[in-house]
């Protein structure tokens, strides 16, 4: 298999033109450039006999911008092959995007790139194969997978999770700020390991700024507040979507749940009303069965409620985060309210219409559901103009 080698610096610089035109996909990704690291280039035949020509029954997945297959190369190796829209430009940009963020780095909680094929139109990413999908799929979805996420479980993927974090924001450089840190990109192994998935909206960031004003991109629910509403992107923007992703873990629950009343509906609210009346116990997984560590669970619900503090500047970093999941450092009992999500689904749903939403596949909503509560479940990563 032939090797060529990119420049991803270049890749990166270029992407937002190369959107526009496929042709300049196809000369940024073939020129003879300097060399800063490898990718595997496969052709559209090697990718469609290794899924049985994209069978309905290998599909894994599927995204906003493409489709995820289970394949089975020559030898065997099983891999996933993200197979992006040729009709999408925003596509071919996330496409691109992915390329220059995730094929130079490497670490043992983010998926691994194996390679990417651009074919007669078609634009493919082939990663490691992910044994046991994803968190929406198993923890919080209605999927039958058997699979029991116990505590010590949950609390070692919170920890993955976080480290995997703390090694975009702090040490590779440029730093990467993710974006859309949610469940369905948190992928499980067959050891139930995480990995951090879908790069096609990561941003780098450069060491010497404060924060980077530009278009809203990620998913409704999981945003932070100083970014869904003025556009301002920092890293403890991935800081307030873990928040809302630990919650998620130690509850067993989606952010939004309309098939509940409405002073249920919002997991972040209701976290929230338990802290004031010192009652978080209530909110852990019952599906645990009281086979859990009390102190341990409300600690990470503090956690969880430190990342999603309104102002930005009082969440803690990830690093700090993932010190205090560890049980390195105290948690802080200075906890403000938090950037609840009402706040932020009712101003997008006000100031930015239309929207096209896409609903999360593990849930639908109540026919009496309010606007708020339905656009909160949008599943599909979303990208807006900011005000």
């Amino acid at each position: 298999m032939t090797k060529v080698k990119f420049s991803f610096q270049s890749v990166h610089s270029c992407s937002s033109e190369a959107s526009q035109n496929l042709t300049a996909v196809h000369s940024i990704l073939f020129a003879d450039i300097p060399i800063t690291g490898n990718v595997k280039i496969y052709s559209s035949k090697e990718l469609r006999k290794a899924t049985r020509n994209f069978c309905p029954g290998n599909m894994l997945g599927e995204g906003s911008f493409g489709r995820v297959y289970l394949g089975k190369l020559n030898k065997g190796e099983k891999v996933a092959i993200k197979v992006l829209s040729s009709e999408s430009r925003q596509g071919t940009k996330e496409f691109l995007n992915e390329l220059s963020v995730i094929s130079n780095i490497t670490h043992h909680n983010l998926v691994k790139l194996h390679g990417c094929c651009v074919d007669g139109g078609q634009k493919m990413l082939v990663y490691n194969y992910v044994e046991n999908n994803s968190l929406a799929q198993t923890l919080l979805g209605n999927s039958r997978s058997g699979i029991r996420f116990g505590w010590r479980t949950r609390v070692d993927i919170c920890i993955g999770v976080a480290d995997g974090l703390t090694y975009l924001h702090e040490q590779v450089r440029p730093r990467i700020v993710h974006r859309d840190i949610k469940a369905s990109n948190i992928l499980l192994d067959r050891n139930l390991r995480p990995k951090i998935a879908d790069f096609g909206l990561a941003k780098f960031f450069p060491g010497n700024m404060t924060h980077i004003s530009t278009r809203v991109a990620g998913t409704l629910g999981y945003l932070a507040p100083e970014y869904a509403i003025r556009g301002q992107l920092t890293r403890k923007a991935d800081v307030y979507s873990f928040g809302v992703l630990l919650l998620e873990i130690v509850s067993g629950r989606c952010h939004t749940d309309p098939r509940l009343r409405l002073d249920e509906q919002f997991l972040l609210e209701k976290v929230w009303t338990l802290y004031e009346s010192d009652d978080l116990e209530s909110i852990i997984d019952r599906t645990l069965k009281r086979d859990f560590d009390t102190e341990e669970a409300r600690r990470l619900l503090k956690i969880g409620l430190l990342c999603i503090q309104d102002s930005p500047k009082i969440r803690p970093s990830m690093s700090t985060v993932a010190k205090m999941l560890k049980g390195e450092c105290a948690v802080s009992d200075r906890i403000m309210r938090p950037g609840l999500i009402t706040d932020v689904m009712d101003l997008k749903v006000r100031t930015v219409e239309p929207v096209q939403f896409s609903l999360s596949p593990s849930m639908s909503p109540a026919p009496s559901s309010s606007l708020v509560s339905t656009v909160a479940l949008a599943g599909g990563s979303t990208v807006v103009e900011s005000p």
